[in-house]
């Protein structure tokens, strides 16, 4: 594969350019107002297929999805097919003056590329497109087929994509999946990933009166709805405990202590710190005897991603009426996510003050977790491909994120190994997002790699 890193190495700049262009476009799909943009970047993907020298590539939309775009080479006969996936749609950006650079302009500063979607995941469609196109266009052929499917919907819950993969299952099937759109453990030390958390969100609405009141008047006497939904949020404090919901942790899949001593030596809490940027003299709510990954990848969590009472902005002296939030659960092996609701429902609902209405709905299909056995001749390959590109020994972990298609597409598949590669970078979902620029680069040389080890 000598020719095809050679053409990596002298055309990263042009790879960045497609990575700024693609970033440019805002296709924001939480909030149901970026439909244009979605298409735009759909239509830009399809392009770069083109340019990469896939075949056939279209936009596929079935009723009620945002724009699926696919692509294929299938010009090697007897080898294996490896599905690509990864996803052209991001999250808002969030307040953009906490951003140090414009959000939809790639910027580089010290070895990091930055901008909404630079790792999550518009860094790993360019940097799989890369490597295909170093491939065709360097040794002129794949060393095995590959078709690549690039959604528009991730960030709001792959919520058409079982359908979709059901619908175009018999021209989708592959032997492979590889998905470029989890976390290396460090810069420059790759990782596959063996296990994700799923997702259940619930939206809580708290209603205490027709209207708010004037404070003055009422301030003291009628039911305060913020005050109430506070108090019932406040319920889920468990400190450095478990989360105290009865019945949260039934079914969770016992950490084996193999994978606890692996998770000690990932685990550098200073590190950590430093990354996350906590405070001085604020404590990580992780328990006793447990540490970082493994409280966030085997361990079940609640976490408030949103509250609402009134605007600050216009804020007036009212006793406000209703109040809402939005919780966010991850799950683990082996939780029945129908019965964490049921439960989280009724820890929610249950003795409210003042006896005031609470309402829980969920928002979304629930995620499915998933694990696998990270060995096989799939894996053996995989960890090939990333030493070469990386000069580094693979870390094998377990994600805290959740990609709800990879468990029920890997069985629609007949069970086929889905290689879950790490991407460094950091800020995903939050301002001063990037992507570590010199791993962007050891990815694309490792999925060079990995083409020859599975074609071999």
């Amino acid at each position: 594969m000598e020719r095809a890193l050679s053409w990596l190495e002298s055309h990263f700049p042009d790879l960045e350019h497609d990575l700024a262009e693609l970033v440019a476009i805002e296709s924001i799909s939480t909030d149901g107002r970026h439909q244009a943009e979605i298409d735009r970047s759909a239509e830009l993907v399809r392009s770069l297929m083109q340019r990469a020298g896939l075949e056939g590539a279209e936009i596929l939309r079935p009723e009620g999805c945002n724009p699926y775009v696919f692509g294929e080479w299938l010009g090697a006969p007897g080898k294996p097919t490896v599905l690509i996936y990864a996803h052209h749609d991001v999250q808002p950006p969030g307040p953009e003056e906490k951003w140090t650079s414009p959000p939809w302009k790639l910027t580089r500063r010290d070895g990091r590329l930055y901008a909404r979607g630079a790792v999550d995941d518009k860094g790993g469609v360019i940097a799989q497109l890369g490597a295909i196109a170093a491939c065709l266009k360097g040794e002129g052929r794949l060393p095995v087929n590959v078709k690549v499917i690039i959604e528009g919907e991730e960030e709001i819950g792959s919520r058409n994509l079982l359908g979709f993969f059901g619908q175009y299952r018999d021209r989708l099937m592959s032997d492979v999946i590889v998905v470029c759109d989890t976390e290396n453990i460090r810069d420059g030390v790759p990782s596959i990933t063996y296990s994700l958390r799923g997702l259940v969100s619930v939206m809580v609405e708290v209603k205490s009166a027709a209207s708010p009141k004037h404070s003055g008047f009422v301030g003291g006497a009628m039911a305060d709805a913020a005050i109430a939904l506070n108090q019932i949020l406040g319920r889920l404090y468990w400190g450095n405990g478990p989360v105290p919901i009865p019945g949260f942790y039934d079914g969770v899949r016992p950490v084996t202590e193999d994978e606890r001593a692996v998770f000690r030596t990932l685990s550098n809490e200073a590190e950590l710190r430093e990354q996350l940027g906590v405070l001085p003299g604020v404590g990580l709510a992780i328990e006793p005897g447990s540490s970082f990954y493994e409280q966030t990848s085997r361990r079940p969590s609640v976490t408030v991603i949103a509250q609402e009472a009134s605007s600050l902005r216009s804020a007036s002296n009212q006793v406000l009426s209703s109040a809402s939030a939005i919780l966010s659960c991850r799950l683990v092996p082996d939780q029945d996510p129908q019965a964490v609701l049921e439960r989280l429902t009724e820890f929610l609902t249950s003795n409210p003050p003042w006896g005031v209405e609470v309402k829980v709905t969920v928002r979304d299909q629930p995620t499915p977790w998933w694990m696998t056995d990270p060995r096989g001749p799939a894996f053996e390959a995989a960890k090939a491909a990333l030493r070469a590109g990386y000069g580094q020994d693979v870390v094998p972990l377990g994600c805290g994120g959740s990609i709800g298609f990879v468990g029920p597409v890997a069985d629609l598949f007949g069970g086929a190994p889905a290689l879950l590669l790490g991407i460094s970078g950091d800020n995903l979902h939050a301002p001063d997002e990037y992507v570590h620029e010199a791993d962007w680069h050891r990815l694309m040389k490792s999925l060079v790699h990995l083409f020859g080890e599975l074609g071999r």
